[in-house]
């Protein structure tokens, strides 16, 4: 079931009842509804916003990822229920215990997919893929050549131009890759917490700061669905000092394209379902393979 992903930007109050979303706007009185169980993923970017406790405990129920936007309208908090498998406590075990060498052959898959989903979408743009194709083919187990950092030099300057840095706190288009990369993350670690996983352990990424590594290892292969959208909102974004609500509509929109997973095309939301479901299955050693997206347009 495709689970759908709303935002909200003006002052309303959310209640629950009767398992259903109630949406009330505090300026026209307005009154909607949505089930709860058909939402997947929403985003809160109003401090006007008045949430009952009882919706939040429905959200958490039904893996709904409930993002908070801070004062910049930036992704800055979410909601996540850690309690969605029948099987937590045996998929926990599994995945703090993993070992070392089938971390690196877990990252070495994550980078290969990462750059091939990249060079697939430079080739789609009309621009030359192959360099990122051969540094695709060097990738080593944990990735020890650091060849994503040498693919994205040539990757970045390929896609936005010889004078585009990709820096958090850049220059246009950095924001609207920061805002799309944060709610790329914060479904990612709705998935993983679906499948039973704890969101803060990475295989690669390590940061006793960070509560979402995992989630930043396996949101790499699918970036380059955000950068396409940037790259074709790269000349408004330039306009603007500031991503309009038109943008981040936009944005939101890149988790129900179609992606391909073994042949089989789906939601990105589904097709994450997938990934870290085979994730779940690769640390409890009953597959070698996790299953990233193929670039697709």
């Amino acid at each position: 079931m495709i689970k759908r992903t709303l935002f909200f930007s003006s002052a309303c109050k959310l209640s629950v009842k009767d398992k259903q979303l109630l949406i009330e706007n505090r300026e026209t009185g307005e009154l909607n509804q949505a089930p709860i169980e058909d939402i997947g993923f929403i985003v809160f970017d109003n401090p006007a916003i008045i949430i009952t406790q009882y919706l939040l405990q429905e959200f958490s129920e039904n893996n709904v990822a409930a993002v908070f936007c801070n004062s910049k309208h930036h992704p800055s908090s979410m909601l996540l229920h850690l309690d969605t498998n029948n099987i937590q406590t045996e998929i926990f075990s599994a995945q703090v215990n993993v070992k070392e060498p089938l971390k690196k052959q877990l990252w070495q898959q994550t980078i290969k997919a990462k750059i091939n989903n990249q060079a697939a979408l430079l080739k789609f743009l009309g621009k030359d893929p192959s360099p990122l194709i051969y540094i695709s083919k060097k990738v080593k187990s944990g990735d020890t050549g650091n060849a994503e950092a040498r693919a994205a030099r040539i990757y970045w300057k390929t896609l936005f131009g010889g004078d585009f840095r990709r820096d958090r706190y850049g220059e246009q288009p950095n924001s609207g890759l920061n805002y799309g990369y944060a709610i790329l993350r914060a479904a990612v670690a709705r998935s993983l917490s679906g499948s039973g996983l704890l969101p803060a352990l990475g295989i690669h990424h390590k940061n006793r700061y960070n509560s979402f590594c995992l989630a930043d290892d396996i949101m790499e292969p699918y970036r380059p669905y955000i950068d396409l959208v940037v790259y074709r909102l790269e000349k408004e974004l330039k306009e603007k000092e500031e991503l309009t609500k038109e943008m981040k509509a936009e944005l939101l929109k890149t988790l129900t394209v179609d992606v391909k997973i073994n042949k089989k095309k789906s939601p990105l939301m589904i097709g994450l379902s997938q990934t870290t479901a085979s994730l779940a299955r690769c640390l409890a050693g009953k597959a070698k393979k996790i299953q990233y997206p193929v670039f697709i347009k």
